[in-house]
């Protein structure tokens, strides 16, 4: 089975090795093959426009080539947008003299670590169910490795963390259920005397609760949903890209044995811009001689995964013909 017979790619690894350019080449490959692509960045530091040579097209699905659209998600947007949409939720339940209250708690929210990958996680799960409505297949072009674990561990986490609301909520409706047994009936509505205030206190509560309860309950199905299908081998497929370089082996191999540890499904390596045989000159010759060694590293350190050898072109890869032209050599490395 090819990658890109997969209903959703991840392409991640050290910053500066490549990420862009090859899910750029993967997706046109992909859409060369007659798939319907979506190509979305994770990155803050968005580079798809440049990689196509387009204008920033930002957070609005763009027609890129045939068969092709991309998407580039802005993690302080997604930010902006959760936590507007939190605050509105909790200003239907609560009484205006505490929306002040409210903005300060959002405000505080907005710069508590993990409130970013959070807010993306989100956002990402959603657009990965769009995505398999509408595409054969999602590739993501990630962030550098330590943001992308860490967003790879959040389904999980915040599946728990959804659940532990929805227990509280419920132990916060029970004791509504008792206060209201033991309100005094008085304070009589004058348009409805025979209506017990206790009841409408309730009622109100119920509201809330069920409001809040459907909320959470959304979140947990969406999120359980995203960890099952990143968790099946059959339908997705992480790819880490390396150069033969001391640090970016060093990065991948805590990073693939995290993910290992996770069982996410690992599809295997791009090692990327290895010196062409025909590459000549002496600077290029004791280059190749330590390039060689880190090359043995890898085929011995990674043994248990494909790896897919591209080699250094002579120029920037930017522009449709340049991706097609990169994406004809990730076909001949067997992606």
């Amino acid at each position: 089975m090819l990658l890109t017979d997969k209903k959703v790619l991840l392409v991640g690894g050290k910053g500066g090795v490549g990420k862009t350019t090859v899910s750029s080449a993967l997706a046109v490959l992909a859409s060369e093959r007659g798939k319907k692509v979506l190509l979305v960045s994770t990155d803050p530091a968005h580079s798809l426009a440049d990689a196509f040579g387009r204008e920033p097209f930002g957070d609005r699905i763009t027609r890129l080539a045939p068969n092709l659209d991309g998407l580039e998600l802005d993690p302080d947007r997604e930010v902006e947008q959760h936590l507007a949409k939190v605050t509105a939720q909790l200003k239907r339940f609560t009484r205006p003299e505490m929306f002040s209250e409210i903005e300060r708690q959002m405000r505080l929210t907005r710069q508590s670590p993990g409130a970013q990958e959070a807010a993306m996680l989100e956002r990402i799960a959603h657009t990965i169910e769009l995505g398999l409505t509408d595409y054969d297949l999602v590739i993501f072009d990630t962030a550098p490795t330590g943001h992308t674990l860490r967003l790879l561990s959040l389904p999980e986490a915040m599946a728990a963390w959804t659940q532990g609301l929805l227990n509280a909520n419920q132990r916060s409706a029970k004791l509504g259920e008792v206060l209201g047994h033991l309100t005094p009936k008085g304070g009589r509505d004058i348009t409805n005397p025979l209506a017990d205030p206790a009841e409408h206190a309730t009622a109100g509560m119920d509201e809330r609760n069920k409001a809040i309860t459907e909320t959470l309950l959304s979140r947990q199905r969406l999120l359980q949903r995203t960890r099952e299908l990143l968790l099946d081998k059959q339908r997705s497929a992480l790819l880490f890209v390396l150069t033969p370089e001391k640090l970016p082996i060093l990065e991948t191999g805590r990073a693939v044995k995290t993910l290992l540890d996770e069982k996410l499904p690992l599809a295997g390596l791009v090692v990327n811009r290895i010196l062409p045989a025909h590459a000549d000159g002496e600077f290029l010759a004791q280059r190749r001689l330590q390039e060689q060694q880190h090359l043995a590293q890898i085929e011995q350190q990674f043994s248990q995964l494909r790896r897919y050898k591209v080699p250094l072109q002579a120029t920037d890869i930017q522009g449709i013909d340049a991706l097609s032209r990169m994406a004809t050599l990730l076909a001949a490395a067997g992606l």
